[in-house]
C-alpha cells in the first residue's frame, strides 16, 4: 500500500495530519496579514467574504477543531465498542467533505453564503452518523454524550453562518464563542478521562502501586456539567454574573480534579505532562473568562488562552500520543514533539499578554503565531512517517 493510500486507512492518520497542516496554513495567513498591518501597510483584498479576524477564528475553531475531533472519535469509538473502524472509502469521503468546507470558506467572497454554509456544515453530520452507527453496537450514556457535544458544536457553527447569510444579526460572535467553549468542555470530559488514566497506567508500569491518581467525583461532576453548560448558555444568549460564576466554578473544579492526578510524577515524561498542562490551561482559561465576564480582565485574552493553550495544547498532546500508540510506536514523545508541547502554552501566554497590554499587541500576537507555526510544523514533520508509514511491529 502506498503512503498516500495508507493515510486513509485510519482516522488518526488522515484527520490528525490535516489538522496539523491546516493549523500551520491558517496561522501563516493570519501572521502575514497582521505583519503587513504592523508595518503600517494595508491588505484590502482577501478571497474570503468575512472580516479577516473572523476567518481566522472560524477556521481554527471549526476547521482545525473539527478535524482534531474527527480524528480522535473515529479512532476511539471502534475501541469503545470493540467494533471495526471505517474503511478507506469512508475516510476519503469524509476528508473530502472537510476539505470542501475549508475551500468554500476561503473563497466565500465569490460564493453564495448559502452554498458556503451548506458545504461547511455537511461534514459534522456525516461524522456523527458514522459514530452513532458504531456506538449503537454497544450503547453507553458516557459515550453517547459525544453525539450531543457534536450537535452543540454544529449548531454553534450554524449560528455563525446564519449571520453571514443575513438571516440573523448577532450570530458570529456568539457562535464562535460557543464553538470554542464546546471544545473546552470536551477537554473537561476527555481530558478528565485520559489524563489520570494514562498517568495511573504509567505509574503502575513503573512499579508504583500506591498514591495513584484519583478523581474526586463531586469535582468531576461540577467541572463537566458546568463546562458543558457554557456553550449552551452562550447559544441561548445568557451572559453576565451567572455565566461568569459558572465558568469560574467549572475552572476551579477542574483544578481540584487536576491536583489529585499526580502531575509532579510526570515531569520527566513529556507525553504525560503535556496532558496535565493542557487540562490546567483549560481550567485557568475558564476562570479567566468568568472573571472577564465579571469585568475583571480581558475576555479576548481569556478566549485566546482557551483557544491556543487549552485546545491547541491538549489536541497536540492527544493527537501525538494517539498517533504513536495506534501506529505501534513507543509512547515516548520525540524531542520536536516535546518542544511543541512547551511552545504552545508560551504562545498562549504571549497572546494573553497582547490583549492585556495594547502597546504589546503586535509583538505579542506575532510571537504567539510564530510559536504556533513552529510547534505544528514540528508536529507534522516528526509524525509524517507515522501518518503515512506502515504500522510498526510491536515485537520489533
Amino acid at each position: 500500500m502506498s503512503g498516500f493510500m495508507r493515510v486513509f486507512s485510519a482516522g488518526y492518520r488522515i484527520f490528525f495530519l490535516m489538522a496539523g497542516l491546516f493549523a500551520v496554513f491558517t496561522m501563516l495567513v493570519w501572521e502575514g496579514w497582521l505583519a503587513v498591518h504592523a508595518a503600517g501597510g494595508m491588505v484590502n483584498d482577501m478571497p474570503f467574504g468575512m472580516a479577516p479576524h473572523y476567518w481566522h477564528a472560524h477556521e481554527l475553531v471549526f476547521g482545525y477543531g473539527s478535524a482534531a475531533l474527527a480524528g480522535f472519535l473515529m479512532t476511539a469509538a471502534p475501541n469503545w465498542v470493540g467494533g471495526k473502524g471505517a474503511g478507506q472509502a469512508f475516510f476519503a469521503f469524509a476528508a473530502a467533505l472537510w476539505v470542501l468546507g475549508r475551500i468554500v470558506v476561503w473563497w466565500s467572497g465569490a460564493l453564495s453564503p448559502t452554498v458556503v454554509a451548506f458545504a461547511d456544515l455537511v461534514f459534522l453530520p456525516v461524522l456523527a452518523i458514522r459514530i452513532l452507527m458504531l456506538l449503537l453496537q454497544r450503547p453507553k450514556p458516557q459515550q453517547m454524550i459525544f453525539l450531543v457535544v457534536i450537535a452543540v458544536f454544529w449548531v454553534a457553527n450554524l449560528r455563525v453562518h446564519l449571520e453571514w447569510m443575513d438571516v440573523t444579526d448577532d450570530g458570529v460572535a456568539e457562535g464562535l464563542r460557543a464553538g470554542l467553549l464546546t471544545l473546552s468542555a470536551l477537554i473537561m470530559v476527555l481530558g478528565g478521562r485520559v489524563t489520570p488514566a494514562f498517568t495511573r497506567n504509567a505509574m503502575m508500569k513503573a512499579g508504583q502501586q500506591t498514591s495513584l491518581p484519583r478523581d474526586l467525583k463531586p469535582a468531576a461532576a461540577v467541572a463537566i456539567a458546568f463546562a458543558l453548560g457554557l456553550p449552551v448558555l452562550t447559544l441561548f444568549g445568557f451572559d453576565g454574573p451567572v455565566f461568569g460564576a459558572i465558568a469560574i466554578c467549572a475552572g476551579v473544579a477542574g483544578l481540584v480534579r487536576l491536583s489529585l492526578w499526580r502531575g509532579g510524577w510526570t515531569l520527566g515524561q513529556p507525553i504525560l505532562w503535556a496532558l496535565h498542562l493542557g487540562y490546567a490551561v483549560n481550567a485557568f482559561g475558564l476562570i479567566a473568562l468568568g472573571c472577564a465576564v465579571l469585568d475583571v480582565g480581558s475576555e479576548v485574552a481569556a478566549l485566546h488562552l482557551l483557544g491556543i493553550g487549552a485546545v491547541g495544547g491538549m489536541t497536540v498532546a492527544v493527537m501525538s500520543r494517539a498517533a504513536l500508540g495506534h501506529s505501534g510506536k513507543a509512547l515516548v514523545a520525540p524531542w520536536p514533539i516535546a518542544m511543541a508541547y512547551g511552545m504552545i502554552p508560551v504562545a498562549a501566554l504571549s497572546r494573553f499578554a497582547a490583549s492585556l497590554w495594547p502597546e504589546f499587541y503586535y509583538p505579542g500576537v506575532l510571537v504567539a503565531g510564530a510559536l504556533w507555526i513552529v510547534a505544528f510544523t514540528f508536529f507534522v514533520i516528526e509524525l509524517w512517517p507515522v501518518f503515512t508509514g506502515p504500522k510498526a511491529n510491536p515485537a520489533g
